[in-house]
């Protein structure tokens, strides 16, 4: 289904009702068919949201909000950590698709998170730990530590593309954590 000319406020209480019908589903209720993989090849598509999110496995938007092919645009990168390459993906959602909702989506038990707080990882891996470090400061408290990873990552994104408060037909950038346990997403703005 093409969701063009959802408002921010549409999108996210969307996503709210798809967060609510995933809480008691077996499977994805999203729209997966032929006929639309079909209809977004020939049409394009025109996500209502962007979500960035952590690689984690257990973390899947498109379950977690009921959605299927063609509704979310999901960015994906351990630690949902914001660099110019997120910038750039956020950009091109809002300027070319249409999206007016970026949500950065944390999560409980965040394996990158746990990471930042317990030592000095090594390889690669620091550059994401030590953008978290960045954004959660002396806190130990892993949820909050993740809350405020989240905040700073809105903040950049806010910040990055020049996006303010919301107007009328404006792109609103909100943060959210999703806990892994109950499947609960928690918006927080």
């Amino acid at each position: 289904m093409q969701n063009t000319n959802l408002s921010s406020a549409e999108a996210l209480q969307k996503l709210k009702e798809g967060n609510l019908r995933y809480l008691d589903a077996k499977s994805n209720p999203g729209d997966i068919s032929l006929l639309l993989r079909k209809k977004t090849c020939e049409e394009g598509q025109s996500p209502y949201a962007v979500v960035v999110t952590c690689s984690d496995s257990r973390v899947i938007p498109e379950s977690i909000f009921s959605a299927g092919i063609g509704e979310l645009f999901v960015i994906r990168v351990a630690g949902n950590v914001i660099d110019n390459h997120q910038l750039g993906s956020i950009e091109y959602a809002a300027d070319h698709l249409g999206s007016k909702l970026v949500v950065i989506l944390g999560h409980s038990h965040c394996g990158a998170v746990g990471a930042a707080l317990s030592g000095e990882p090594s390889g690669y891996v620091k550059y994401i730990t030590d953008e978290i470090r960045k954004a959660i400061g002396e806190e130990k408290d892993e949820l909050k530590a993740s809350c405020l990873n989240v905040e700073r990552a809105v903040s950049m994104v806010r910040d990055g593309l020049k996006l303010g408060d919301e107007k009328e037909d404006g792109v609103k950038v909100c943060g959210a954590i999703y806990h892994i346990d109950s499947g609960k997403v928690e918006f927080l703005d």
